[in-house]
């Protein structure tokens, strides 16, 4: 037998009506906020990651599907949203809209971790980007897009983490004061964060190796050591989200993982999730669009994990389970029967009925057990003598109670609806 990878799952059916719910409710609320969905290729150019990512993060060292086509080009499956939108952005001219450019997108990623509880090597985001909003206001909006979503899902007991990790300014006198915290543990650091020391050594703050985050825990923080722009930027983030009456804590050991981010930089956390806390990680990144090829724009996201926050639902108490009970189950008897049992079928789907009859060539008792299982509202039989009459029986299944009804399809569609 041939089982699906590993980090892979099947989404079965008595699964598929919470994604729908999670789908519906986030194309529910961008277009209340006026966002517009996109999509995008699931490979693009491994130059695009490298570039838009950053080669010194963990995604890019460790956790890309990177491949050669037949065509001798190496190709990468995304391991995240918000490069591909920055070059579709460029591509094909959305800058030249009205600004700013509002979008979102779900979508699946692929990165090569090991899986996890929430945590899988194929894996679906809803995301938001927003392209040329300069304003404060901007951060604003789109963090409270995010917790309006989860507010529509009734999700519970969530922690919105706030921070700046400053502009190119304020990073580099930032990064030397981190060169000479982490220098004096520089034998003690993994492999990967010695590489990071004098690269970019801020990717040591987010290491997930136990040593070098309990050394990271006593380094200078970020928040500590913005230039005048950028504490004024987050001054006045803050101020919005007070004026909304936002709560939020101030978390000074946020970086995220990717090293686009510039400014304002936030995670929503749920303890529903244990040590993987966060559901929805986002932040600024005001030089993304020129590094890729663009005129300097400014730009703000977020992407929530789908699998994660279907683990909190679950863990709320929701259940994924919705049946599909069917309107009328048709049973036939007979050849001419089942003729005209397709059609009457046929034609109350036409009119948005659920209605179902025998594919398996089972006896007309086999067929009321099925019509039982099925939690049929409804059940007919049809015979020769049926047809000949035009009349048959009808039964609601809850009632027990029977009338003979046309076979007129109208009449039966009115009778069930």
């Amino acid at each position: 037998m041939i089982n699906k990878p590993k980090g892979t799952q099947d989404i079965l059916p008595q699964d598929s009506p919470l994604w729908r719910k999670i789908e519906d409710a986030a194309h529910r609320v961008c277009a209340a906020f006026g966002y517009q969905e996109m999509r995008t290729p699931v490979f693009e150019d491994t130059s695009l990651f490298q570039r838009g990512v950053g080669d010194s993060t963990d995604v890019v060292q460790k956790e890309m599907y990177t491949f050669e086509d037949k065509g001798g080009r190496s190709i990468t499956l995304r391991p995240e949203g918000t490069a591909s939108f920055v070059r579709s952005y460029i591509e094909n001219s959305l800058y030249a809209n009205p600004q700013p450019t509002k979008l979102y997108y779900l979508i699946s990623c692929y990165r090569y971790e090991k899986p996890q509880s929430g945590r899988l090597r194929e894996f679906h985001q809803f995301g938001v980007e927003c392209f040329g909003g300069t304003t404060d206001a901007t951060d604003v909006e789109v963090i409270t897009l995010a917790l309006r979503f989860f507010e529509e899902l009734d999700v519970k007991d969530l922690v919105l983490n706030l921070n700046s990790i400053g502009c190119p300014v304020c990073k580099k006198e930032y990064n030397q004061k981190l060169v000479e915290y982490f220098k004096q543990y520089e034998d003690k650091l993994c492999d990967t964060c010695k590489e990071r020391l004098y690269k970019n050594p801020m990717r040591i703050i987010d290491c997930k190796s136990p040593i070098c985050s309990e050394i990271a825990a006593d380094a200078p923080k970020m928040i500590d050591h913005l230039c005048a722009d950028c504490q004024e930027h987050f001054d006045k983030t803050r101020a919005y989200l007070d004026a909304l009456k936002v709560p939020y804590q101030v978390n000074p050991n946020i970086v995220r993982g990717l090293d686009y981010y510039t400014r304002t930089v936030f995670e929503i956390t749920s303890s529903s999730l244990g040590a993987q806390s966060t559901v929805c990680g986002g932040g600024r990144y005001n030089g993304l669009v020129e590094e890729l090829g663009g005129k300097p724009t400014e730009g703000i996201g977020f992407a929530i994990g789908l699998e994660r926050l279907i683990l909190i639902l679950k863990n709320q108490g929701y259940s994924a389970v919705t049946e599909q009970t069917p309107a009328l189950y048709v049973a036939s008897i007979g050849e001419e029967a089942d003729m005209f049992t397709q059609k009457l079928v046929f034609t109350l789907r036409s009119k948005g009925i659920h209605a179902e009859s025998d594919l398996c060539g089972r006896s007309v008792k086999a067929q009321m057990k099925y019509a039982n299982k099925l939690g049929a509202k409804f059940t007919m039989v049809l015979g020769e003598d049926e047809i000949k009459r035009g009349t048959a029986d009808l039964k609601n299944m809850e009632t027990g109670e029977t009338q003979s009804v046309s076979l007129d399809e109208d009449t039966i569609y009115t009778m069930i609806k």
